[in-house]
């Protein structure tokens, strides 16, 4: 293939400006996800007291010491419903993919440091995506559960959607995707059928605590006087009821018990490895500086396939015929993969080039990874007489339509149509991950202004009103404002538009742990069966 030569000038002023830039958005991002982290380990005395671990403790006692973790929507929620600071991000869940007894596994714990461990809207939708992933991605789960249940502020927003937790959980099992609960705390009301509808779950002794109505509105609703322990303790549930079927002494041997069922599932890697491959031939830490911190300012996004591709290698396809979008063959650690980038607007020759690609891609089987930083679709006359709402709904379907397993980046921009086109969240790809100084909207801000503006201006002529200029500035720019900060990657991440912001630094890295995800669930064979497991 063809050694991508690139152009990036590390010494240049620009360049010193982009990286400055990139790595204050960096900061920024990581400056939250600690905040979070330290407003858990402020609990830290609490939990000691009761003999408990923290929940970011649990799960690093529960995956394998050293082995690849990938977080997921580390930010979920962030200044949402009762967040208000930005300190309680994360949906009450910490989860990510990481090996456990070898074993790579969709793992979760409820962040019961954060308020209880109560589920928020932003909560519950973060639920439904890694239950998607798990699914897609053919993942056994591992749940360490202490949850006080719905967060009762938000109680209408999480109930009827909460079904379909319980829902995807039965689907789950019936596709022959095994589920591990530790349940180390509450688990009340709805909450208890979490570890109900698991395939397997462990209780802590005199921690665990489920039931369907705790003791005081079992009183109030029936007059009957029943302890934590008798109504739903661990000791119950294990011996009596048959709810759990191991009983755990602490949180540590809890998880030590979810460590071994794992281990005996017999769930062994289904793909080949591939080891054989060579290293990017530029420095990761370029891609700092490849992004102009001025959006208007061009790039060749070839800058970071040749950061990301082995041995920079990357064959285009029809540049000659539109160069606009950017696709081509590559890569990345032995894996490969159809990339797709922006180097402009998706003109009509570029939807029609990409749509071909991604069939070429489908064709082969060749999973697919898309880096936007697009303003969108072309418009004008031109592109409207060559056909570009034509061309692009043959890139839209195209996108919709593929079978292989479909990655994105949102490293720039992401407007428009041309967001749906390179295969947006609402594209439903496999995996969606974002720099921390991406935008993410319909359109930009100063162009919603300028729109408003000239709408507002023919609304008031044509009811015979002269227009007021201050207003008109005023609209302008409130429209401007609003649209911008509604655009930015934290914005987005919060309301889970993407799986989690990374550090460019780390696109390789991340790909390629994806693109080998979706190659094992490729290659594995599940077992389903009629009903999932149920406890007879």
């Amino acid at each position: 293939m063809s050694v991508i030569e690139s152009a990036l000038d590390p010494n240049s002023e620009e360049y010193r400006q982009n990286r400055e830039a990139l790595l204050a958005a960096v900061e920024e991002f990581r400056a939250i996800e600690q905040a979070v982290v330290d407003t858990a380990e402020g609990k830290r005395a609490k939990f000691e007291k009761r003999g408990q671990l923290l929940p970011h403790e649990r799960i690093s006692r529960l995956l394998d010491t050293g082995s690849p973790f990938l977080s997921l929507m580390n930010l979920a929620g962030y200044k949402m419903h009762d967040d208000k600071d930005g300190t309680e991000a994360g949906g009450s869940t910490i989860a990510g993919i990481g090996y456990v007894s070898g074993v790579r596994c969709l793992v979760t714990a409820s962040n019961s440091a954060i308020k209880g461990g109560t589920i928020s809207p932003s909560g519950l939708h973060k639920t439904l995506r890694l239950q998607r992933i798990a699914m897609e991605n053919k993942l056994p789960v591992v749940s360490l559960v202490e949850s006080g249940g719905a967060n009762l502020n938000y109680a209408a927003e999480v109930f009827v959607d909460g079904a379909r937790t319980f829902a995807n959980q039965a689907r789950l099992s019936a596709a022959g995707i095994p589920q591990i609960t530790v349940v180390h705390g509450n688990a009340t009301a709805g909450g208890a059928y979490q570890p109900g509808l698991s395939d397997y779950v462990v209780v802590v002794r005199e921690r665990a605590k489920m039931f369907l109505a705790g003791p005081p509105l079992l009183k109030a609703a029936t007059g009957e006087i029943a302890t934590d322990e008798e109504l739903g303790g661990a000791e119950m549930h294990s011996g009596t009821a048959g709810t759990a079927e191991y009983l755990a002494e602490n949180d540590a041997d809890g998880i030590r018990q979810a460590r071994d069922l794992v281990k005996l599932l017999g769930w062994r890697r289904a793909a080949p490895d591939s080891d054989d491959f060579e290293p990017p031939r530029y420095d990761a830490e370029e891609l700092l500086g490849v992004v102009p911190a001025d959006a208007k300012k061009p790039y060749d996004v070839r800058e970071i396939i040749a950061r990301i591709a082995d041995g920079s290698d990357f064959l285009d396809f029809k540049n000659d015929w539109d160069s606009a979008t950017v696709c081509g063959w590559s890569t990345i650690e032995g894996k490969p993969v159809g990339i797709i980038g922006n180097n402009g607007p998706i003109t009509p020759r570029g939807a029609a080039k990409a749509a071909q690609f991604i069939q070429l891609c489908d064709q082969t089987r060749r999973p697919l990874l898309f880096l936007h930083n697009t303003t969108g679709f072309m418009v004008g006359t031109d592109a409207e007489q060559n056909g570009v709402i034509k061309h692009g709904s043959k890139m839209l379907q195209a996108v919709a339509n593929a079978r292989v397993p479909k990655i994105s980046i949102v490293v720039g921009g992401s407007y428009g149509a041309g967001n749906y086109a390179m295969c947006g969240r609402g594209l439903d790809p496999r995996f969606i991950f974002a720099w921390p100084n991406s935008k993410v909207a319909v359109m930009g801000g100063q162009q919603a202004g300028m729109v408003l503006r000239i709408v507002a201006e023919a609304k008031q002529r044509a009811n015979g009103i002269e227009p007021d200029e201050k207003v008109l500035d005023m609209l302008q720019q409130t429209t401007a404002q609003k649209l911008d900060s509604q655009s930015t990657a934290l914005y987005g991440t919060a309301r889970l538009w993407d799986d989690g912001i990374i550090d460019p630094r780390d696109t390789r890295r991340v790909v390629a742990y994806a693109l080998d995800i979706c190659a094992d669930a490729q290659h594995r064979e599940l077992h389903p069966n009629a009903f999932g497991v149920a406890r007879l």
